[in-house]
């Protein structure tokens, strides 16, 4: 694969943050190939939430810069940068525990089509415009048969399963999945990670991980955080035999 610009859709530069005297992110560069499944991994502590806060920006950085499809982002609030494709799974909380699997999505679609105007009082035939794209996103996530089902009474994996639906709902380039296994069930480990293989055909994922045989399958490409800043990169084979990674994982353990 050619190493040009635009095969990067995420390039991250020296980026840092700081909170009065403390260094949560120091120096970090980051750059994301388009169409690839790319984890941030690293011990507790080592700054990765704090990254996917600067990148969807809930965190403004106190340094470095942020170019996201070839545009600077570095500046931009988080709605923003969602609508222009750069989508955080789990940030948006819309389920509901009371309103379908089906109505879950559908306001979700309706967010992204009509931004903050929910227009609740809305009639329901206006609203099953939405139905079609809905159930697409459904059958993606493998939930069509939950489509009645009240949010609220799906089981764990299930639940996980509609949040990234919703996201989807938002039409991203590029999806952030903020620790996708975690809590789940080995079963729905399972499940839950073909899904993510199945959502990267034609999109670009970036996913914080504590569950190392999950990153092993499922990543091209392995960033590895410690105490702040970039520690190792390359693939799993390779940052898995580097001895400073070895060192921090079992100098501070994973969690």
């Amino acid at each position: 694969m050619s190493s040009n610009r635009d095969d990067i859709i995420l390039n991250v530069d020296k980026l840092s943050k700081r909170f009065g005297g403390f260094a949560a992110v120091t120096g970090v560069d980051l750059k994301v190939r388009r169409g690839s499944i790319h984890a941030l991994i690293g011990p507790n502590g080592a700054g990765k939430t704090t990254c996917f806060n600067l990148l969807t920006k809930f965190l403004q950085p106190t340094s470095g810069t942020i170019v996201f499809d070839g545009r600077d982002i570095t500046r931009l609030p988080a709605a923003e940068i969602a609508q222009l494709g750069l989508v955080r799974s789990f940030q948006i909380s819309a389920v509901f525990p009371r309103l379908t699997v089906l109505e879950n999505v559908r306001v979700a679609i309706q967010r992204r089509q009509r931004g903050d105007s929910f227009d609740f009082w809305r009639s329901e035939r206006s609203l099953h415009a939405y139905d079609l794209e809905a159930w697409e996103r459904l059958s993606e996530v493998g939930l069509s048969d939950y489509a009645h089902v009240p949010a609220g009474e799906l089981p764990y994996g299930r639940k996980r399963a509609l949040e990234i639906a919703t996201t989807l709902a938002l039409d991203p380039q590029m999806l952030l999945l903020d620790e996708p296994m975690a809590g789940m069930a080995h079963e729905d480990v399972g499940r839950i990670s073909a899904l993510i293989r199945s959502l990267s055909a034609g999109r670009t994922i970036l996913m914080v991980e504590h569950n190392l045989s999950v990153v092993a399958e499922l990543s091209d490409r392995i960033t590895v955080l410690a105490r702040g800043q970039v520690l190792a990169e390359g693939s799993y084979d390779e940052v898995s035999k580097d001895p400073r990674v070895i060192d921090a994982y079992i100098g501070v353990g994973h969690g």
